[in-house]
């Protein structure tokens, strides 16, 4: 049991997991994506950031994710989290051990900002980024419309790294030490790394 880097092998077991939220506000996507969309995300986001899977049994509980935060060359140093448990999943702490890593991984990539969005109200979400050490900075009122509803969201971020004159270029996940990469894959698959 524990966290592992997903690959597109997962496309199926992801998308089921994803699926459970398609009709809620928590994404903002109005229809499920395909099989291929969904896995061809999936290499999108690993040829740069990691793509994490929590996995028990061989059967995959929740998954999260980093990703670009904006496209400017000047936003570089900053990325942004995504978090999807199984509805059966929620309350164990999963989403706090796959956090863990994935700010671990994107500090060794030279990341110096976390973002995430949470469409609010949703308390469990809210919690889990305090928990983490992310601060809440804005609130985008009404910013997306879904289920006959307008949603706000929330901007949360943490600081990964202090700021310097001339930072050095992120690096992308591939080039990091393997062993680097699976060593904290380990120390966040063991509930006592994060508590």
């Amino acid at each position: 049991m524990g966290i592992r880097m997903a690959t597109t092998a997962d496309t199926a077991e992801l998308l089921a997991i994803y699926g459970q939220y398609i009709d809620t506000p928590i994404t903002f996507e109005y229809e499920l994506p395909t099989q291929a969309e969904f896995s061809a995300r999936i290499a999108g986001i690993l040829e740069e950031y990691p793509y994490l899977v929590w996995e028990e049994d061989g059967h995959i509980l929740g998954y999260g994710y980093a990703h670009r935060h904006m496209e400017r060359a000047a936003y570089q140093w900053n990325a942004e989290l995504s978090l999807y448990l199984d509805r059966d999943a929620r309350g164990k702490g999963l989403g706090r051990w796959l956090y863990g890593a994935l700010l671990e991984l994107l500090k060794m990539q030279g990341i110096l900002t976390a973002h995430a969005l949470v469409t609010s109200p949703n308390p469990a979400s809210q919690a889990l980024h305090q928990a983490v050490g992310f601060c809440q900075t804005a609130v985008h009122r009404m910013a997306g419309y879904k289920n006959g509803a307008w949603w706000d969201v929330l901007w949360y971020e943490r600081e990964l790294a202090p700021r310097g004159k001339d930072p050095a270029a992120p690096v992308a996940l591939s080039t990091l030490p393997q062993e680097q990469i699976q060593a904290v894959l380990e120390a966040f698959s063991r509930p006592e790394a994060v508590s």
